[in-house]
This record gives structure tokens, C-alpha cells and sequence, in this order.
């Protein structure tokens, strides 16, 4: 629950249990289950991940990989629920003072880290400190803010500058603000990551076997808010004894792991295989809705960086053509203009959209005309990696050569691409996708660092202005302004439209749900 001086009452929130509507599929056959008396509860949980992750330490990874298996074991003060409002997780309350530049965390009281030590306002401190230092997601929110220990179960951050986004900031699935033991901070040095897993969450680490698997096991001790289940917020059971999160590279192999039960959960699968996966009646498909795929373009050097040559390119562009090419199935991928995911009503902007998805040759050819260009080369970059990226760059590249201009599709393994992204000289435009983040400053397509990077001052003022804002209304109409400008006058990438993830299970797992990652508490198996 969230306090407010100056109104002086406190606000309860209430769980409303709509994650269903975060996958297409959350449990696929509990109800045979039930009628076929099949027992569940306790034994072992395998999910097979495409990619090992690089480090289980949360404040320093973007991994996916990362997010999802650090989670279980670490818990953060507030945390997302599927409204994608941040809500009380290891805070019991949340007080804002009078100028917004003061908050209050009044911590739950006689929560266990996984070696058995109560959690304190110290260990809440030494923890967020660092998140200031390691995560890149902050921005200008908590420029010179700092935390303090006001006594063992209350933490104060203090401000420079009041923002309404400080609380969805650290309630950010993406390099979370992990709470972990002082002691373990402390032994880790500047640079390094932490060395010992200890969080609060309801499963704590066993093992990690490079290349192989990371093993996760119940945490007994583990103390459950009472609120029902919604996002990543409310009640978390670990319903199963173990985890075994194994690194399967391939995605044929993790298909014929589900169809012979080697895995209960598999990520990453094929789009192909979707309708696969919900023909069978052993296995299940399930959607999350991920984020927009995009087009970047090159701001700095290049036939891209001039402002008319990327308006007469994205006047072109049939989004649906191309998003068909890319995800086969219209189950999967939605048209959609804004730059935030659409699931975040706070920040959902229809802003510019007559400028999204036109498919017009007549003045996309004008604005070509008007750019002077002259059949100079336009480099487009790919991945067969990722085949949904492959896919709609060819769409693109017939788009664009039936416009007439001269581009070539260059395809490279994705480090390389990604390694070539931040030499300008190299390319004009590359695909890729951008996840959902809770706020439009953590955007990369506004981000003046990002590959071919935004160099346009109003973009990067109005965005410092959306940090500042002191309320969600003044935030929201900058966002607007924001956003019609990107697509009106600047254009620093194509949206071409949202898309899901899709994994795979089996038919014996229940209640497994994706929301910014799998989920994997309040999840049975049956065996």
C-alpha cells in the first residue's frame, strides 16, 4: 500500500487476478487434469532456456535469462503488477512527502534471507546504493538521490529533483533493484558481481553448472504476501521442490524435449511451430506480449541521416505484409503505432499514428524525390539468428526496391550485428525488437547512446522534461508531444508493430503464466 502525506490515508491495494489475459495459454489442461485425478504438487520443474545467462546478479544484466531465473530467488520494495503498476513487494508501506522528493519504505518486518538472517533497512540500503551504481535503467530519475536508514525497518530515499517515475522505476522487472544481505554487497568489489546468490524470494540457488544447468530448490523459510497473485505482485508459492533451468541452444531439440517430456517448459520456440504446439494435445502454447519490432535507422551518418529519406522509407512500409513475413500467424503479432506497449494504459499513445503503417508509394516516392537521392546504396542488416528478423527484412528489402531504391540486404550472425550497430559508417538501418519497459525514458529508440543514436535536442529535453514531470498527467502530455515529434519530424525508427514471445509446455504443468518473463512460482507439475 502506497501513503501520501499530504492527503494522510492510506490506500489498500487489491490484487485483481487478470493475468490470464498475459498469455494466450496459463494452464492448457488443468481441468483433464482434475477429471483425470492426476496428482500434483512438490517434485521437479525442468524449463529449457535458449541461451545460458551471463550472471544470475540482477542490478548488472539485461539478460532475459537473468530476469527470469534471478527473480525467483531475489525480491525487490515494489515490484509490477499486470497493470503495470508498481505495488508493494518487500515494503509493507510506501509514504511520499508534501514536495515529492522524500519517500518512505516502512519494510515488512521478520522477512529471512535464504541463510536465515532477518532482513534490515541496512541490507535494503547497501542493496539500492548499488542498484544506483550498476543499473543502466535510472537515468536522470535519481540523479544525486541516495537511500538512508531512518531505523531497522524504515528506509528513506531522498531526491534532488521530485519525478513521478520513481516508484515504476524501481519496480522494473529489467535489472531489478535485487534486495540482498549487506554482508554480500560488501564483499563485492567495484567492479565485480556478487559472489553469493542470497535473496527473499521463494526459491534460493543450489548449483550452476556452466553450459548444462542452474538448480533452484524451495526455500522453506519463504514468507507469502496474502494478496492474490496479479503480474509479479501479490501471493508466491513455490509449489514445486526443484528447478532445473537447462541451456538447449537449438529449438528443434527443445521442441522434441516437450514432446517426450524431458522438459515441462521451453523458451524461445519457433514461430512455426505454434500451431504445432496447439494441435497437440500434450502440449500448449503460450504468448506473451513482448514489444514492438522496429526498424533503426542510422542519425548520423549516412543516405539514412537525412530526415526525408527515412519519412519516404517509412511511408513505404505495409507493416502488415511485413509482420505476416515475419510471425506467419495474426495470433501472434498485433498493428499497433505506439512507441510504449500498448498493455500500459499510463503511457499508451495514439500520437502521430497517421504517420504508422501507410503504405503509400505516391508520397513515399515524392519524399524520395525531395531528399535528392541517387541511387546510393541503403545497407539493410539482419540476422538469420533470429528468423522472425531475417523474415521481415526481406519483406522490407522487396518493399523498398519495388520504390526504387538501391538496398542490399547484409546478413550476419547477431554479435556481429550487434558489434557493427554502434559503427555508424557501416549500415543504414538494421531489425531488431525493443521489450517492454515501465517508463518512455528507459526507451532505446529515443536513446541518444542506442545504435545510430537519437542526436535531436528536443527529443533528449523532452525526455529529461518526462523525468522531472512531478505528476502522471504532465508526464503523459510531454509523452505525447514526445512521441508525435518522433514520428512527425524526426523519425528515429519505423515501429512496425507488437509481437508475443511464444514457449512451449506440457500438458503436465499448471498455472504457468508469462508476464515480462516466465513466471515459475504458484506452478505445478504433475508427474
Amino acid at each position: 500500500m502506497f501513503k501520501n502525506k499530504r492527503s494522510l490515508f492510506i490506500v489498500l491495494f487489491v490484487m485483481v487476478f487478470i493475468v490470464a489475459g498475459c498469455s494466450s495459454k496459463s494452464s492448457p489442461n488443468s481441468t483433464k487434469k482434475e477429471q483425470d485425478g492426476g496428482q500434483s504438487g512438490g517434485g521437479e520443474l525442468k524449463v529449457a532456456l535458449s541461451a545460458q545467462p551471463a550472471s544470475l546478479d540482477q542490478p548488472t544484466s539485461t539478460n532475459t535469462s537473468t530476469r527470469d531465473i534471478a527473480r525467483l530467488m531475489f525480491e525487490t520494495l515494489v515490484t509490477t503488477n499486470s497493470k503495470f503498476e508498481a505495488v508493494p513487494m518487500l515494503a509493507e508501506t510506501v509514504e511520499t512527502s508534501d514536495d515529492s522528493k522524500m519517500y518512505t519504505f516502512h519494510l515488512r518486518e521478520g522477512i529471512k534471507f535464504h541463510n536465515g538472517k532477518e532482513m534490515t533497512a541496512e541490507d535494503v540500503v547497501a542493496s539500492m546504493q548499488r542498484w544506483l551504481e550498476k543499473s543502466s535503467i535510472i537515468g536522470t530519475v535519481f540523479e544525486d538521490a541516495s537511500f538512508e536508514v531512518e531505523d531497522d525497518y524504515t528506509v528513506v530515499l531522498q531526491l534532488a529533483k521530485p519525478s513521478v517515475l520513481v516508484l515504476d522505476t524501481m519496480a522494473s522487472a529489467k535489472m531489478a533493484a535485487a534486495i540482498m544481505p549487506k554482508e554480500v554487497i560488501e564483499a563485492t568489489g567495484e567492479d565485480e558481481e556478487v559472489a553469493e546468490y542470497i535473496g527473499t524470494g521463494p526459491f534460493k540457488f543450489v548449483e550452476w553448472k556452466p553450459d548444462r544447468y542452474i538448480h533452484l530448490t524451495k526455500y522453506e523459510d519463504y514468507q507469502a504476501l496474502e494478496e492474490e497473485a496479479d503480474g509479479l505482485a501479490g501471493k508466491k508459492e513455490a509449489l514445486v521442490d526443484d528447478i532445473h533451468f537447462e541451456f538447449v541452444s537449438d529449438s528443434a531439440t527443445r521442441l522434441a524435449g516437450l514432446q517426450t517430456g524431458i522438459y515441462d517448459i521451453a523458451y524461445a520456440m519457433e514461430y512455426d511451430s505454434y500451431e504445432q504446439l496447439q494441435s497437440d494435445p500434450a502440449l500448449g502454447p503460450v504468448l506473451e506480449k513482448v514489444g514492438e519490432m522496429v526498424m533503426v535507422y542510422n542519425k548520423v551518418e549516412g543516405i539514412a541521416s537525412d530526415v526525408k529519406m527515412r519519412q519516404a522509407i517509412n511511408a513505404v512500409l505495409d507493416s502488415d505484409e511485413i509482420l505476416l513475413g515475419a510471425y506467419a500467424n495474426k495470433d501472434i503479432y498485433w498493428l499497433d503505432s505506439s512507441y510504449m506497449t500498448r498493455d500500459i494504459e499510463r503511457w499508451k499513445s495514439e500520437a502521430g499514428s497517421e504517420y504508422y503503417n501507410q503504405n503509400d508509394f505516391e508520397k513515399a516516392k515524392q519524399l524520395l524525390e525531395e531528399s535528392g537521392y541517387n541511387n546510393e546504396e541503403f545497407t539493410l542488416m539482419t540476422s538469420r539468428d533470429y528468423p522472425h528478423f531475417y523474415n521481415a527484412a526481406v519483406v522490407i528489402h522487396e518493399q523498398l526496391t519495388k520504390l526504387g531504391i538501391n538496398a542490399k540486404l547484409e546478413v550476419f550472425d547477431w554479435p556481429t550485428l550487434a558489434d557493427k550497430q554502434n559503427k555508424t559508417g557501416e549500415w543504414d538501418a538494421f531489425i531488431t525488437s525493443f521489450g517492454t519497459v515501465s517508463t518512455p525514458t528507459q526507451l532505446l529508440a529515443i536513446s541518444p547512446t542506442y545504435g545510430g543514436g537519437v542526436n535531436d535536442d528536443y527529443i533528449i529535453g523532452l525526455t529529461e522534461e518526462i523525468g522531472t514531470s512531478s505528476t502522471h498527467e504532465e508526464a503523459k502530455a510531454k509523452w505525447d508531444e514526445l512521441q508525435r515529434y518522433a514520428w512527425e519530424e524526426y523519425m528515429p525508427v519505423s515501429i512496425l508493430g507488437g509481437y508475443s514471445a511464444l514457449y512451449g509446455e506440457t500438458d503436465k504443468v499448471k498455472g504457468f503464466h508469462a508476464f515480462l518473463g516466465g513466471v515459475y512460482w504458484n506452478v505445478e507439475v504433475e508427474r
